[in-house]
């Protein structure tokens, strides 16, 4: 397996950077990715932009709108959000062991003194309250696992970003279902930045994949 930390915080430049892993890099190898973006919005590729984001709201606050390829409701991302993909290959959808690959979350929350728990919608929770929505694509038999870790987002943001006037006309557009959700910070017992929850989380990959090997971009 190789990981890839990316230095950048544009959306648009992670989306395609996650794109390019998953159509090339792939072929050689299993890969992990890392990410924080600036404020933005992540939708799914069936989604009807009209219906999920406030775009007044959005253009206001310079909040860029990004499409990714896997289905999936609209996400909110800021600077306190951290992201990661898993692309996996020789596995179909039903083959992925999701659970397996949220360990390392898992674990770097245990050791921080929280009990999260995976749920059976492949979301994970802490004290019933979900703190990673996920998402999948496929190619033949590649698999892209990606999900949204919610660090310490301003849910007030996200609110308003999200929220679309009621006399919006009606589409078959994807609708996303809002959920009741947690940030990871308040719960727990040391105060922590988002980045050093990323080196946790990246620590513990390392012990379950001791092989992993960082893949550098050239310029």
């Amino acid at each position: 397996m190789i990981y890839i930390e990316s230095k950048s915080n544009d959306p648009r430049y992670n989306t395609a950077l996650e794109f390019y892993a998953f159509n090339e890099l792939a072929k050689k190898d299993d890969v992990f990715m890392l990410w924080i973006n600036s404020p933005c919005i992540v939708v799914g590729k069936n989604q009807n932009t009209t219906e999920e984001v406030n775009q007044r709201f959005c253009d206001d606050n310079d909040i860029k709108i990004v499409r990714r390829v896997s289905g999936g409701g609209a996400v909110y991302h800021d600077l306190n959000n951290l992201n990661y993909t898993i692309i996996s290959n020789g596995r179909s959808g039903e083959e992925f062991d999701f659970k397996s690959f949220s360990q390392p979350v898992i674990d770097a929350l245990a050791s921080l003194g929280v009990k999260a728990e995976f749920t059976g919608r492949n979301d994970l929770e802490i004290d019933g309250q979900k703190f990673c929505g996920n998402a999948q694509a496929y190619i033949k038999d590649r698999v892209m696992h990606h999900g949204c870790l919610l660090f310490n987002v301003d849910f007030s943001a996200l609110g308003d970003a999200l929220k679309v006037s009621k006399d919006k006309i009606e589409s078959k557009g994807v609708k996303s279902v809002r959920s009741r959700v947690t940030n990871i910070l308040p719960h727990l017992k040391t105060p922590i930045t988002v980045e050093e929850f990323g080196d946790k989380i990246m620590e513990y990959m390392k012990k379950q994949y001791p092989d992993m090997k960082e893949y550098v971009f050239s310029k």
